[in-house]
């Protein structure tokens, strides 16, 4: 099931633009990157009426990836549809954690929702029969993907915290010997997923509209100045005029350089970009998120 309708100029036009940011001094661009980026004939914040405009292209969009913090963005639809469904209670501390997960992203927070979501905890490691049952309680995000039917969710996991320093204990346990239970995700899972946030269309329209409050990002430039991690400033939206509008959760780590973005500048068509880019020199430019959207924007 295609949630966009795949468009050849605009194919020829990301390949352009990797291939000129790879000529850039990036040798081996084209396989460290994963973007799926579409475009909208209107807001897709104007109700689910943009879906049936939606155009768009990929490259590598498929390919599973460590997402970093990107994932918090499935823990927070999640917590939205756990609460519909009454499986976790409403709290201001809930909301606190939301809150600190998308616009801070940190991971202390986030490590409190996977608890609540999977009615799990971090500890000393297990002994065999107690870690398969733990294990099996990690899997409810998962299932509750799973259970969407999007084809774009095959070989995904979003399953694990996200860390400073790293697992340990049962979480490290939980990793397997060859880290081979790391969070995996695509670019296009990720951008199905938030087109659907954005366009009112997953859990209801108001746990909708209190994520995109929480992913909205500021583009002030006194703002950002004050916050050095603003989500804005090296990725994505780092590339965007004044006058953009800008929703995103960005992801960041040693060996990784991530973001998702819904984005609306005026006179031009909205559209969504989700970027993965791997490995140290990738995690250390900051150029090329920013650098990929003006392209973008202007083609």
């Amino acid at each position: 099931m295609a949630f966009y309708c795949p468009d050849g100029a605009m194919a020829q036009q990301l390949e352009g633009a990797i291939a000129a940011l790879e000529a850039d001094g990036r040798p081996g661009l084209g396989e460290q990157l994963s973007v799926s980026w579409i475009r909208y004939e209107s807001s897709l914040r104007h109700g689910g009426g943009a879906l049936a405009s939606a155009q768009g292209s990929s490259w590598r969009g498929g390919q599973v990836r460590y997402p970093a913090s990107v994932v918090k963005l499935l823990y927070l639809v999640a917590a939205e549809a756990w609460l519909q469904r009454q499986l976790i209670e409403e709290s201001p501390e809930l909301r606190r954690a939301l809150a600190d997960m998308i616009r801070d992203s940190s991971n202390d927070a986030t490590g409190l929702v996977v608890d609540l979501l999977t009615g799990t905890c971090s500890g000393p490691e297990l002994p065999a029969e107690a870690f398969a049952l733990w294990s099996e309680q990690r899997q409810l995000i998962n299932d509750w993907f799973a259970s969407l039917g999007w084809p774009q969710w095959q070989d995904c996991n979003a399953c694990q915290k996200t860390w400073g320093d790293g697992p340990y204990g049962r979480e490290r346990q939980s990793y397997g010997a060859q880290l081979e239970n790391r969070n995996r995700l695509s670019t296009d899972l990720t951008a199905r997923v938030l087109q659907a946030v954005m366009a009112g269309d997953l859990v209801s329209p108001p746990a909708c509209g209190r994520m995109q409050e929480l992913l909205s990002r500021s583009l002030d430039a006194a703002e950002r100045s004050a916050d050095p991690e603003n989500q804005v400033d090296g990725f994505l939206g780092g590339g965007l005029p004044a006058e953009a509008r800008l929703w995103s959760k960005a992801g960041w780590m040693s060996q990784a350089r991530h973001d998702a973005a819904y984005i609306e500048v005026p006179e031009q068509r909205p559209m969504l970009l989700v970027v993965f880019s791997e490995g140290a020199e990738r995690a250390k430019d900051e150029g090329l998120l920013p650098a990929l959207t003006q392209r973008l924007l202007q083609s």
